[in-house]
């Protein structure tokens, strides 16, 4: 009789354990069916932390489904805009692409891709990957942007900016909410860490910060030389567009940035202070984080990352530029898909004397 009533006991806490399983799996789907992105981690590093003299908190982008930030404006554009559209058409150097692409994939609509030709093959097989159509064209961002934009009038599909609208900027503003409740209503940061291509996730940064009461908090903008078109319109005092892209951080490769960013430089409702790297700094950047976290990013990651290895958030202190920090230094991670060991070797023998 006691072996009956332990085999049903047991049989009990199988059915039990499965039921919570399937709990746990309704409440993911029915999070997912609000939005694309998952809620990402907010890890401390000890390691940056000791160099920036401060605790820095990684806010690890680079695990959302797509490689990156992206999902999150993307997801959220596509969700207000695509439902019913015929497809959508989207011009990326990989990273808006990949997100283009998983989000019209889930929302069973058709993506179609224009990437310029400096995007890395993987990339390309990646958005193939998810059943995307890729088309390459131009040498640069503003090429491809183009022909999506052709492509979006004459073939009635939904042009989905890589940077530059609203929807996304709401998208991206969530980035800065998940951190807020996991720092708690008593801890703000002391400084915000970003990488900036076209404006984007900027904007979505500073909305944010407007959304937590965060005004205050300033935001420390990072480029690599040779894609630093927020830079070159901060010295010039207006929307500047570069001549070319040099940089090796392809996917910082926007000729102009989006004027919604550059009106935040200019504005006395928030802080950002722009400062760029060379590539060899981002790319020490991606390494030495690769080494000591244990994760892979983009260069264009690296240029966020570079603030800290390279010390330059102390010399911002040290120059009065940037007060002494009240809070913990916050580092956007904002990931990328267009990297892996092959693509880092290329890069290093590319760049490494």
């Amino acid at each position: 009789m006691k072996f009956l009533l332990d085999d049903l006991k047991n049989k009990q806490l199988l059915t039990d354990n499965l039921q919570q399983k399937l709990d746990s799996y309704s409440v993911f789907e029915e999070t997912m069916a609000e939005h694309f992105h998952v809620n990402t981690p907010l890890l401390e590093s000890t390691s940056m932390s000791k160099l920036a003299g401060t605790p820095v908190y990684l806010k690890m982008e680079n695990s959302q489904p797509s490689g990156s930030f992206k999902i999150r404006g993307i997801g959220h554009l596509c969700q207000q805009l695509a439902s019913q559209s015929r497809g959508v058409v989207c011009s990326s150097g990989g990273n808006a692409g990949m997100a283009a692409a998983y989000v019209a994939r889930k929302m069973g609509v058709p993506a179609t891709i224009i990437v310029p030709s400096s995007t890395p093959q993987l990339v390309v097989q990646r958005l193939q990957d998810e059943t995307a159509t890729v088309k390459i064209v131009g040498k640069v961002w503003d090429d491809a942007n183009a022909e999506a934009l052709r492509l979006a009038e004459t073939e009635g599909l939904i042009y989905v900016p890589p940077f530059d609208h609203p929807l996304l900027w709401q998208g991206h503003a969530s980035v800065i909410t998940e951190v807020a409740a996991s720092l708690g209503p008593s801890v703000k940061p002391g400084a915000v860490l970003v990488s900036v291509g076209g404006g984007g996730l900027l904007c979505g940064v500073v909305q944010g910060l407007k959304d937590a009461g965060w005004n205050d908090v300033p935001i420390i903008a990072m480029e690599t030389v040779g894609a630093d078109c927020f830079n070159a319109a901060v010295k010039a005092g207006r929307v500047v567009t570069l001549d070319d892209i040099t940089s090796e951080a392809k996917c910082l490769g926007a000729k102009t940035v989006c004027k919604k960013a550059f009106e935040y430089s200019q504005s006395s409702e928030v802080t950002i202070i722009s400062e760029v790297v060379t590539d060899q700094q981002a790319l020490n950047a991606v390494q030495r984080f690769l080494d000591e976290e244990r994760v892979l990013v983009e260069m264009a990651c690296g240029a966020a990352l570079a603030a800290i290895y390279s010390g330059l958030t102390l010399r911002l202190q040290d120059e009065g530029r940037l007060s002494p920090l009240s809070g913990p230094l916050l580092v956007i991670v904002c990931g990328g898909s267009g990297i892996n060991m092959e693509q880092l070797t290329k890069l290093k023998h590319k760049l490494q004397p």
